[in-house]
């Protein structure tokens, strides 16, 4: 079953039933976290629903999840592609590459998220962390928005995100304003995650689409500038900055000399080393990531030793999309088997299970604590603030 058959009385029938069954109780509660035993890896990105917000039932995914994977975020994605007869006829468009109609904030994905969570016994949801995405993080009211979802679903979210500043082919067909590395409402989202331990999932990518080769990533200098603003935030950088067309940089030689540097790997390492930047995570999810992780021998030993000597600081996420098969599922994690081989035994956990559980079990637990401190005075006051 779809998302995209979720009713306005099922979504508010399990707001009810969070009431009866006394959410604000259990809000300062934190579920059993530990990992199946003999899972692979948990899954720090990925999305039940796609861009017309339909997907599979989380029933569904938990078999396809099985005991390879111990837990797994759970999101949804916050933009839906308008169909317009005059555009693509009888052609129902399903992904944002499908028409040259825009792209809309769906809000509504929060709700249904929270809805499918809710239906699920309390053992099961333990091995998820659902993350609120419906918000526009250029809309200086965003922060209300997710304000709103932690006082109406108390219990349920562990971060926000994944959520996109700067995306190929997708920042530019969004209604309404341009999101921005550099806009206050950027900030008071990133903010208010600090202040309530909500783990943040950003996707920004750190050059344009088709960039020169001789020229530095054109977002860099203003992504390191938002991280470093919020060192309070628990952050993870989507993909590592990468897309399907903003390749990573090389240093190459030519006739002309070097042709564009720092190369991608060099870009992070400095991120990696710098002391105001401690708090910021990279996962490598998506498989057009992994193409250019596996491209050759060398380009997977010296991804490893960047990962070998910050073990500590990248996670493993599928990106998957509403996958209809195991195969679909993990056929990223195995994508990268030449990865986890070249990695040590050590970093290879690190990445693979022991950095989710260390993010997400501490996300886990500040946000139950904030909601249990402002949950009960909002039900009192009419707001929690």
């Amino acid at each position: 079953m779809s998302t995209s058959g979720f009713a306005w009385r099922r979504v508010l029938g399990s707001v009810a039933a969070c009431a009866a069954m006394g959410c604000l109780a259990w809000a300062g509660r934190v579920a059993p976290l530990r990992a199946q035993a003999g899972a692979e890896f948990h899954d720090a990105h990925f999305h039940l629903t796609n861009y017309i917000q339909t997907g599979i039932d989380v029933q569904r995914f938990l078999a396809i999840m099985g005991p390879r994977t111990g837990r797994s975020t759970l999101f949804g994605i916050p933009l839906q592609q308008t169909w317009t007869y005059a555009n693509s006829g009888e052609f129902a468009p399903t992904y944002y590459l499908h028409s040259d109609e825009p792209l809309y904030y769906y809000s509504f994905t929060d709700a249904a998220i929270a809805s499918a969570y809710l239906r699920l016994p309390e053992a099961q949801r333990a091995r998820f962390d659902p993350m609120i995405t419906g918000f526009n993080p250029a809309d200086m009211y965003g922060v209300e928005h997710i304000r709103r979802v932690l006082t109406t679903f108390p219990g349920v979210f562990t971060g926000i995100g994944e959520f996109s500043i700067h995306k190929e082919f997708v920042s530019s067909k969004v209604a309404g304003s341009v999101a921005s590395l550099t806009n206050p409402a950027l900030d008071r989202i990133l903010a208010f995650a600090a202040e309530v331990g909500l783990v943040v999932i950003l996707h920004s990518d750190i050059d344009m689409p088709f960039a020169r080769p001789d020229t530095d990533p054109v977002y860099l200098a203003q992504t390191r500038a938002l991280l470093a603003r919020h060192p309070r935030a628990s952050i993870i950088w989507a993909h590592t900055g990468l897309g399907r067309v903003v390749h990573p940089s090389e240093v190459t030689s030519g006739a002309a000399g070097a042709v564009r540097s720092p190369a991608h790997l060099d870009v992070l390492e400095s991120l990696l080393v710098d002391p105001a930047l401690r708090h910021v995570h990279f996962d490598i999810s998506w498989d057009e990531v992994a193409k250019y992780v596996v491209a050759s021998p060398a380009s997977v030993a010296r991804t490893a030793a960047l990962v070998n000597r910050f073990p500590d600081r990248f996670l493993f996420g599928t990106d998957t999309v509403a996958p209809d098969s195991p195969s679909k599922y993990f056929g990223i994690y195995e994508q990268y088997a030449p990865l986890w081989k070249a990695l040590d035994a050590d970093a290879s956990r690190m990445v693979r299970l022991g950095n989710y559980e260390r993010l997400f079990d501490e996300g886990r637990r500040r946000v139950r604590a904030w909601e249990a401190a402002h949950v009960a005075v909002a039900a009192g006051t009419g707001g929690a603030r």
